[in-house]
């Protein structure tokens, strides 16, 4: 029988190593918010700034490029789900990826009258 909190200690061991500011915080760029393991790749975190919108986006970073991270005050749906936010100091120059998932739809009748 698993436990269904295993996958949070988990992550909660992991990020504690990268805990703090980094020594030289003029080299990384801060972004802030939920954390989340990358589905396939355990090098890398994925980071949802706004984890309760349905505009959803999100950031891919890779972990060796992390200099600190800071936790922040969690957020906190009407249902009372809480969801632990982060600040994240990502190393400048580093290569990261948003992603912006959207409906695939043609709208090009909608101006034609």
């Amino acid at each position: 029988m698993t436990n269904a909190n295993q996958p949070m200690e988990t992550m909660t061991f992991e990020i504690d190593r990268y805990r703090g500011m980094p020594k030289s915080p003029e080299s990384y760029v801060v972004f802030a918010g939920a954390l989340d393991k990358h589905p396939h790749d355990r090098r890398k975190v994925i980071l949802i700034p706004d984890p309760f919108s349905s505009y959803v986006t999100f950031f891919e970073f890779n972990r060796a490029d992390i200099g600190g991270l800071e936790e922040l005050p969690s957020l906190v749906s009407r249902e009372g789900d809480t969801v632990p936010i982060f600040r994240v100091w990502v190393k400048k120059g580093s290569i990261a990826v948003q992603c912006l998932p959207f409906i695939v739809e043609d709208i090009s009748g909608r101006w034609n009258r």
